[in-house]
């Protein structure tokens, strides 16, 4: 995951800090595999009296002397409440150098030049052994309600006084507030199923997963339309769509524009569209209508492709600060999940 943002000068200190790291695979409800972690461990240098960093990747359900802590930031509100006292993690997907950092987008990021907002979180591959832990939480707790409402808020928020992370983390806070109560009508939810003529790694569905329980309701897909009660976005729907084993690895926001005023092309103008591609290779582009080579006058759309060859992250721009860890997780309680 880190590799593509390494330049070659960090390379060395790279693989050397890669040198120190040791893993351990097992379930944390069967004893077998935390004996297997306890002979690793002694079998490391300096044994038992070693100062070691641990990262577990289990449900949140309490801390060790020093834990990273993956998300979900908690199974509910009251569970965030309790970990908010000893973490405190930031996201990273950041969203305001271009929409603040060019002039061209301020007069048309409002409801009267966009048609739509679609935040997509997709990933190729099902939960893999570790359905027991998803099961907990499903699609909506592990995607929808913290990352793909945190790229809503970029998206939404206001121009915030600075690019320090506690301004910016104030304008989450409003677009938060702003979104109105889901309704059943405007939310989709599934749950993959195997393919038997596809490659092995599809031929199974989730319900095949053996840490999955029998007969699990649990969504592994989920798209919903949210709205931002506001003046800049009344009306304008947010489709947030999630899901695991599907057919690409990607995180995206796309915003659709309006169409053209006054058409002289007889429909065959598509709508703008402006593309802010996260993962797996970061870039922005645009979709926009040319002229098509050749002697008729017929419109063709072409990209304004902007890519990142590499990224440097810079400082946290406040995503899980605590006030829109609450905010998400509020959303979440008052739609059901």
């Amino acid at each position: 995951c880190v590799s593509p943002q390494v330049t070659p000068e960090d390379g060395p200190r790279l693989a050397a800090f890669l040198s120190l790291q040791s893993f351990v695979r097992g379930q944390y409800g069967d004893e077998a595999s935390f004996r297997a972690l306890d002979a690793h461990l002694r079998g490391l240098p300096g044994g038992d009296h070693a100062h070691r960093l641990f990262y577990l990747a289990l449900p949140p359900m309490g801390t060790w002397g020093h834990t990273c802590d993956t998300k979900p930031f908690g199974r509910d509100l009251g569970s965030s409440e309790e970990l908010s006292a000893h973490l405190s993690a930031l996201f990273r997907e950041d969203l305001t150098r271009p929409r603040f950092g060019n002039r061209i987008f301020g007069p048309i990021w409002n409801r009267d030049n966009v048609a739509c907002v679609v935040l997509t979180f997709k990933e190729p591959f099902g939960t893999e052994g570790r359905g027991g832990y998803f099961d907990d939480f499903g699609i909506i707790r592990d995607v929808m309600q913290n990352h793909l409402l945190q790229l809503l808020c970029l998206v939404a928020m206001e121009k915030p006084a600075s690019t320090d992370p506690d301004d910016v983390r104030d304008e989450k806070v409003k677009v938060l507030k702003c979104i109105s109560p889901v309704e059943l009508q405007d939310v989709v939810l599934g749950q993959y199923v195997g393919n038997p003529e596809g490659p092995p790694e599809a031929q199974k569905g989730y319900l095949d997963d053996p840490t999955v329980p029998p007969g699990s309701t649990t969504p592994t897909f989920a798209t919903a339309v949210l709205r931002v009660a506001n003046e800049r976005w009344d009306g304008v729907p947010f489709v947030l769509r999630c899901g695991k084993a599907l057919n690409e690895r990607k995180a995206e926001v796309r915003l659709q524009f309006r169409e053209v005023p006054g058409d002289i092309f007889a429909q065959q103008c598509k709508r703008n569209e402006l593309v802010v591609r996260v993962q797996p290779r970061e870039a922005v582009y645009a979709k926009l209508n040319t002229k098509k080579p050749g002697m008729f006058l017929r419109p063709e759309e072409s990209e304004l492709d902007l890519t990142y060859g590499s990224r440097e992250w810079g400082h946290g721009n406040g995503t899980r600060e605590w006030d829109t860890g609450t905010g998400t997780w509020e959303w979440g309680h008052g739609n059901g999940d």
